[in-house]
């Protein structure tokens, strides 16, 4: 990194404007004031960060938001198809498998007992099969308990208003089901709600992280810099402490899960995806259920807050915000935006906005280090009252 002489006072001009000469508006002199400018160019200036709506308009013009809706698709359709692909490949080997098992388990049984019928083995297999996915056990040696136990009842619930739904327990009752589809209408905004609250609650010691961060690190680093060390600190703590540890405490106590089975199980329900092929607690003799039950829904309740709190940071990046690649409409060109987004145009994240921002928000202008010096023929105005060291300051 290169280095440059530090100069205690600063402003911001535009990048077209090179006259030593300038006249300057600023709060300190509320009359225009002639002014000379030592002009220095800043390290971030000269290598300015990534900036996705700079660079895509330069490329396509106008046209850049038909365009890029147009590449991303395609490139979402083809992800989705590599991914249908790699999923192909890996599972259909381990399912023919297990199909050629399933039909020699059948054929055994067959010759073990020639006096049952093919077809009365099929319509057994058919209520066996049936029960299973509707969470009722048929075989007597799984002793778990009924489903809808208090404890279940809770577990079913979170997984309802997080929108998780395993679905391995679902209401089989027509009452149930319309209970279900009600609970969910006025849960889950209850719930979005709750986790934004709690969001805005663990705000306040990461904006006092970032704070700690920038005033250690601002001299060293732009703040785009300090802004993903920041985000890295926040998802090695989600990785830490709602994946990492909490998969090794399921695999200790989930008898038939090795540790990538409990990973596996903590990132597919932090995340809401939900399959279902995981469920904890509901291993045959599992101690405690109710309870296991219980604390297995506070920790998804949290860990999808910390979740919502590393989606905040994250989308509160400019240069890593790219929702507003696909923007037809500039945010200061939106009065009612402007209006719901506050009193700035990128107000910073946290209770009170916490504003640190790389100046980059038109891509004219760019930021400088500016010395100020009155002109030698000015004369203050005689309603400049202002103290003599603090005449130095940023210049809007």
């Amino acid at each position: 990194m290169e280095k440059y002489k530090r100069i205690h006072s600063y402003g911001s001009m535009s990048s077209n404007r090179s006259d030593d000469d300038m006249t300057v508006h600023s709060q300190v002199y509320p009359y225009p004031k002639k002014m000379i400018v030592t002009r220095e160019i800043l390290y971030e200036e000269e290598h300015p960060p990534f900036q996705p709506l700079f660079a895509t308009t330069k490329v396509f013009g106008k046209a850049r938001f038909a365009c890029l809706l147009l590449i991303y698709t395609v490139f979402y359709v083809t992800y989705l198809l590599s991914g249908a692909l790699v999923f192909s490949a890996l599972e259909t080997p381990l399912e023919n498998q297990i199909r050629l098992e399933v039909i020699r388990a059948k054929q055994d049984f067959m010759v073990k007992n020639p006096t049952v019928l093919d077809s009365d083995l099929e319509t057994l297999l058919e209520v066996v099969i049936g029960a299973s996915n509707q969470g009722v056990a048929a075989s007597k040696n799984v002793t778990q308990g009924p489903n809808w136990t208090f404890g279940q009842s809770l577990f079913f619930a979170s997984t309802v208003v997080t929108t998780i739904g395993y679905g391995h327990v679902t209401p089989l009752t027509k009452p149930g089901k319309l209970f279900c589809m009600a609970y969910a209408l006025l849960g889950i905004p209850l719930t979005l709600v709750l986790l934004s609250a709690l969001v805005e609650r663990l705000l306040l010691p990461a904006t006092a992280l970032l704070r700690a961060l920038n005033s250690s690190l601002g001299h060293l680093y732009r703040p785009f810099t300090i802004r993903l060390v920041h985000l890295s600190i926040i998802v090695l703590m989600l990785v830490v402490f709602f994946l990492v540890i909490p998969a090794a405490i399921f695999s200790v106590l989930e008898p038939d899960w090795d540790y990538l089975d409990s990973f596996y199980y903590c990132f597919i329900s932090i995340t809401t995806i939900g399959l279902g092929d995981y469920i904890p607690g509901d291993s045959p003799g599992q101690a405690y259920r109710p309870l296991y039950k219980v604390a297995t829904t506070f920790y998804l309740l949290l860990g999808l807050t910390f979740l919502m709190l590393t989606l905040t940071v994250f989308y509160d990046i400019p240069q890593l915000n790219l929702s507003s690649v696909f923007s037809s409409m500039k945010l200061e060109e939106d009065p009612e935006k402007m209006r719901l987004s506050g009193s700035g145009i990128c107000p910073g994240y946290g209770v009170g906005g916490l504003m640190m921002r790389d100046d980059y928000n038109h891509h004219d202008q760019r930021r400088s280090v500016v010395q100020i010096r009155p002109h030698l023929d000015d004369s203050p105005s005689p309603e400049d009252t202002t103290p003599v060291h603090a005449r130095d300051m940023r210049v809007p």
